[in-house]
């Protein structure tokens, strides 16, 4: 006698510790309550979770994004996946809207890491199935994983916003170093308006300093509109704006997907002559990231989109118009 039994896709997303106000905004689009993973630490700080509910047969979403303490984040989102493999979850997808290491992706030098290999690695060992993050640093890292790869990006968010706050005005995309050209370009394209290229040097063996030295462009008389993956220190976006101001720009502004904002970060940009710093919630701003000329958009509907789409196993590349598949 043959059984037969036509199974019900379920779908169960779980959040870390690092930025639950980021989780409950996806899972209030999506329409559905996040679990509860119950994390806690023992006395010497090793992480424990035990999920509230059944997993098994499950398409589990674990939700982390990769802050400071970025050990701490990154290892609390491991413990999960562990956790929902050990659980019998049918599918783990691994969302991180901030890959950690994600800038240590090859190496620049002799007897350095490729740390953004190893955390993938990690991912794997512990059990994903796929990874979903938001503009990494290069799109190299979408190789480095052992399975799917979905790589979102923030445009949509960005442009939108360009659109409204900047309508009428002459807009000049810049890219702030040579990495980021192929994203200007898109901006370039989206918003039918020029590009510019800063020519920036990081002195040899040095961290978090960086010297502009020329710009590639007609920015005289502009706005102009700094593009880039991520604010961490500002030290880019500081001395590129320095630099166009004295070729002739009128303003800048300076968007990021990820604002890090590392000391000095803050103080850098509150002196730059930069008007506006736009980044988005893939990372969480406390009260000493906030100043006056910061503004916060949410990614949580592209990352809500996507989420639906992997669970409905359709196409994510399709809601962006394929503007994600390179960087």
């Amino acid at each position: 006698m043959a059984i037969e039994l036509v199974t019900k896709k379920r779908i169960e997303i779980y959040s870390g510790r690092s930025h639950p106000e980021l989780a409950e905004e996806i899972a209030s689009y999506i329409g559905v309550r996040l679990g509860n993973p119950n994390l806690r630490e023992f006395a010497n700080g090793e992480i424990h979770c035990k999920f509230g509910e059944s997993v098994r047969g499950k398409d589990v979403f674990i939700i982390q994004t990769h802050s400071a303490p970025v050990n701490d984040s990154l290892m609390e989102q491991l413990i999960m996946i562990d956790t929902a493999k050990r659980a019998s979850a049918k599918r783990i997808t691994a969302v991180c809207p901030s890959y950690g290491y994600a800038r240590q992706d090859r190496k620049a030098s002799g007897r350095e890491p490729i740390t953004a290999k190893l955390v993938s690695s990690l991912f794997k060992a512990a059990g994903a199935d796929r990874l979903l993050s938001v503009d990494l640093h290069s799109g190299q890292i979408q190789g480095f994983f052992e399975g799917p790869v979905d790589h979102l990006t923030s445009m949509p968010v960005l442009v939108n916003y360009l659109r409204q706050s900047a309508s009428g005005r002459d807009i000049v995309v810049v890219a702030p170093d040579a990495g980021r050209v192929k994203v200007a370009e898109r901006f370039g394209q989206h918003l039918e308006c020029d590009i510019a290229l800063v020519h920036k040097r990081r002195p040899t063996g040095t961290m978090n300093q960086v010297e502009a030295r020329d710009v590639v462009g007609q920015i005289e008389g502009r706005l102009c509109v700094i593009v880039d993956d991520m604010i961490d220190t500002a030290g880019t976006v500081c001395a590129a704006s320095e630099l166009l101001i004295e070729h002739g720009a009128v303003e800048v502004w300076a968007m990021a997907t990820h604002g890090v904002l590392s000391d000095p970060a803050v103080d850098r940009l509150k002196n730059a002559p930069i008007s506006r710093v736009v980044v988005t919630n893939t990372l969480p701003m406390n009260s000493e990231k906030k100043m006056d000329k910061l503004e916060v958009l949410s990614v949580a509907k592209v990352i809500a989109d996507a989420i639906e789409a992997i669970f409905a196993d359709t196409s994510v590349s399709e809601i962006f118009g394929g503007d994600n598949l390179s960087s």
